[in-house]
């Protein structure tokens, strides 16, 4: 079985930075793809950034030059880097992945819990 959990939410004054981390755990053969995503208060849930296995990564234009995904194969996880945040960053943050299990031939797609992210003064 493979979890997904994610660390590093709290509350954070404007203009502040925090790191997210989401680390894959279980019988994996491989992790094809992981995403961030977040849900605003009242909202629906929305891409965030993305990074391949091949190290390409992609962001909504809101995260644009403010936040960083990068990846540590080794440790099987993912991080979100936000600097300058905003309040209207606030949000449930969601690590997403496309993992291919040892007992499966094709990739499943897996969520984690969230971390909750307010950023407040």
């Amino acid at each position: 079985q493979v979890q997904l959990v994610e660390s590093g939410g709290g509350l954070v004054q404007p203009a502040g930075s925090l790191r997210l981390s989401c680390t894959a755990s279980g019988s994996i053969r491989s992790i094809n793809s992981m995403r961030w995503y977040r849900q605003p208060p009242g909202k629906q849930r929305e891409l965030v950034a993305l990074i391949t296995r091949g190290g390409t990564t992609n962001y909504a234009d809101s995260a644009k030059g403010r936040f960083a995904i990068s990846g540590d194969a080794s440790k099987s996880t993912v991080y979100l880097q936000m600097n300058s945040l905003k309040p209207e960053d606030t949000a449930v943050y969601y690590c997403n992945a496309d993992i291919t299990p040892t007992s499966y031939s094709k990739s499943r797609n897996y969520w984690g819990q969230g971390t909750q992210v307010t950023v407040s003064s």
